[in-house]
Order: C-alpha cells, then sequence, then structure tokens
C-alpha cells in the first residue's frame, strides 16, 4: 500500500463534499510530476485530504484511492478550464483518480502541526513554496498525520 497527500481548496471542493458524495474524480491536475504520481496509485492506497489556500492551511481527513488512474475527461472539454488542446484520444496527456471518503480528523492538522512532527522534517509540503497538488507519503508521515489528527493509526 502507498500513503498520498491531495491537496484541494475547501471553497472548490472540500473533504466535507466527498464525504457528502462518497466517491469522486480527483480532476484537473495540470502538472506532470503530479500527474505522474496520480498513474502511481492503484486502489486501496490511503491519502490525507489537505485543504490548501486556506487559513489555516490543514489536514482534513483520510481518503482511499478507489479507481486507478484513467483520462481526465476534462482535458477534452472546451468549456472546462482544464481543457488541453494538445490532448487526443491517441496522446493522452492527463489522468485522474477517483477516491472516498475514509474518515473526517477529529481535530485539523494544520501545517504547523505539520512542521513539528519529526515525521515530517524531510516532506516537501513543509518547506515553503511548495506548489505540488499530489504527493507521496512515508508510512511514517501518514501514521504521524493519524496521531495528530485524533485518528487511531491504520494501514488497511
Amino acid at each position: 500500500m502507498a500513503y498520498w497527500l491531495l491537496k484541494s481548496e475547501p471553497d472548490v471542493f472540500s473533504f466535507a463534499d466527498l464525504q457528502a458524495v462518497r466517491r469522486e474524480p480527483w480532476n484537473g491536475i495540470r502538472n506532470y510530476q503530479a500527474r505522474n504520481f496520480l498513474r502511481q496509485m492503484v486502489p486501496g492506497d490511503l491519502g490525507l485530504f489537505y485543504h490548501s489556500n486556506t487559513q489555516p492551511p490543514h489536514i482534513a481527513g483520510v481518503l482511499r484511492v478507489v479507481r486507478e488512474a484513467y483520462p481526465d475527461d476534462l482535458q477534452f472539454d472546451p468549456a472546462s478550464e482544464y481543457y488541453d488542446p494538445k490532448s487526443s484520444a491517441e496522446a493522452l496527456r492527463w489522468s485522474m483518480v477517483d477516491v472516498g471518503a475514509v474518515a473526517a480528523f477529529p481535530q485539523p492538522v494544520t501545517l504547523e502541526d505539520l512542521r513539528a512532527l519529526p515525521e515530517w522534517a524531510e516532506s516537501p509540503l513543509v518547506r515553503r513554496g511548495n506548489r505540488l497538488s499530489v504527493m507521496p507519503l512515508s508510512e511514517a508521515e501518514f501514521q504521524a498525520a493519524l496521531r495528530a489528527g485524533g485518528l487511531p493509526e491504520t494501514t488497511s
């Protein structure tokens, strides 16, 4: 099993929104490194749902990958802000995965909380200027975030 951190702005799509719909495509990723991470995900992988561009930025919950990477349909929609005219069925550029809500954190884990955790010392997330919206986590980072947020440690 792999562990991930996925960022979303809560005014665009929040963890509460994911809980309400139960399953949602994680689409609109337009960074090649983040896209490559999406393509590595497999059903059953766990992730942390991070609310970015809010004060304070924080981890709001745990999600599970429920469908492996497949073509992001927004790349073909001229009405979408994620439309990519260079993408075609023969030369797909962008992918998405489906995710489902697992559990909300009883207490949000803020970026400052993460900076205080020794397990997160080497994470790109705690460095200033990190803009990547999808990134891998170590199991130690994942479990430390669960503890900090008041959830029991889990690998399932």
